[in-house]
């Protein structure tokens, strides 16, 4: 499939020049204060030896009042650690990255897409800190920055080990994201799984990189998940029509309801059709994803089948082979039906994410592009609205019928529907 058409036929929740630039400035922060962390434990290690009665005479002390910076996409906000030298030979911490005094950076309209765009590479990482305080900044080694690069790995290595025991997603959203950069391998592939908990926020639940797409990596991702305390299945499961995810879902959570994803279904679909025919089919599956009811979307499949089936067979079979994953929404409130007919929350937050990565020129390794990836998406993470409608999340986690996306009161129920409910 042509991930690229997705991104032209997908329409994000939030797609604002201002969202961007408020995940942006807030990465950068980030970035700043691991950068500066790493400055000051290089500090402490270089005194590990000056001690006092046994004791370290060099330590961490608080940290000086917060400050801003002025980069190309305004003020960032950093806060820089203490020293207290209980050997008063005077040493103090001074970050060679923010220095006392620095009001502005020297290159602030190139700041934030270096740090994004070329920060993967330990070369070009070190030139992108530099911009912050010009060509004559000194001290940022090759050595510091793969230390810096070292920390996120861990990072991602802790969280991906993280407890799992108190979690319940109700819906989960899954895909593979390749990213076209130099890698040890052809295609870099990333299987991601957002999750969304009873009360309606969204979280990264897995970020784990995988062979393509396949069965045996889905499983594998799936079983450790539940291994790590997730035993409860979710609800439902949007994703496109990779068969890897689907066989493994069923084996390792049967409970689970299906659900394609729209969007690439349209991709895929109009991919298998002439140019010029294209308008008029995504218009008739826009009819069937946007009926009212489950009936009205039958029709509506019906007629489209009826009207292309004969001139375009490829892309009506594409169509027809997972009408009923197609239309598992209509068994959940029709609040959640914006969110649930898509993956959409995971191809807008790596819209954004491939926009760091795609003119990466150098070689990147599996785990650093991985551990930029999950930065990238943590800080994303942080701006996610919750599910529209989120109070309706209880309902569906007790087992209350939904039809065509309306609850049905248990009072209108025969008995033997009662029973189910």
């Amino acid at each position: 499939m042509d991930h690229d058409n997705i991104f032209q036929l997908k329409q994000p929740e939030e797609s604002s020049s201002d969202a961007l630039t408020e995940l942006l400035r807030n990465g950068a922060k980030e970035l700043i204060s691991q950068a500066i962390n790493v400055e000051l434990e290089e500090l402490l290690g270089k005194y590990s030896d000056h001690k006092i009665d046994g004791k370290q005479a060099v330590v961490r002390n608080g940290y000086l009042p917060k400050r801003t910076v002025q980069t190309g996409l305004g003020d960032v906000e950093v806060q820089l650690p203490k020293v207290r030298d209980k050997s008063k030979q005077g040493i103090k911490f001074n970050s060679l990255l923010i220095p006392p005094y620095l009001k502005r950076t020297e290159s602030i309209e190139e700041l934030l897409p270096v740090l994004y765009l070329k920060g993967i590479s330990t070369g070009d990482f070190s030139e992108a800190l530099k911009s912050l305080l010009g060509a004559n900044a000194k001290g940022l080694s090759s050595g510091t920055i793969s230390r810096l690069k070292q920390h996120w790995q861990e990072e991602h290595k802790s969280w991906s080990q993280r407890n799992l025991d108190l979690k319940k997603y109700v819906y989960i959203w899954a895909d593979g994201i390749y990213f076209n950069i130099r890698s040890e391998e052809a295609k870099q592939c990333i299987l991601v799984i957002i999750g969304v908990n009873e009360h309606g926020k969204k979280e990264l639940l897995a970020i784990e990189e995988g062979y393509r797409e396949s069965t045996q990596s889905w499983t594998e991702l799936l079983e450790d998940i539940r291994h790590r305390g997730l035993t409860v299945a979710p609800k439902l499961a949007i994703g496109d029509g990779a068969l890897g995810f689907w066989k493994a879902i069923s084996k390792v959570y049967p409970e689970t309801k299906h659900q394609r994803c729209w969007v690439h279904k349209t991709a895929n679909v109009l991919n298998k059709l002439p140019k010029p025919v294209q308008p008029k089919v995504k218009e008739a599956l826009h009819d069937i994803w946007m009926a009212e009811t489950r009936d009205d979307a039958y029709k509506a499949f019906d007629s489209t089948v009826k009207r292309f089936g004969d001139k375009y067979p490829g892309a009506i079979k594409c169509l027809v082979k997972d009408k009923e994953q197609m239309l598992a929404f209509y068994d959940f409130p029709a609040l959640h039906w914006q969110h649930i007919r898509t993956s959409n929350p995971i191809e807008s937050t790596f819209a954004t994410v491939r926009l760091r990565t795609v003119k990466t020129r150098n070689a990147v390794s599996r785990a650093t592009i991985l551990s930029m990836v999950f930065k990238l998406a943590q800080s994303a993470e942080k701006h996610w609205r919750k599910l529209r409608g989120f109070k309706l999340l209880a309902d569906v986690i007790d087992g209350v019928i939904f039809i065509d996306g309306e609850k049905q009161e248990t009072e209108n129920l025969d008995s033997e529907d009662r029973i189910s409910a």
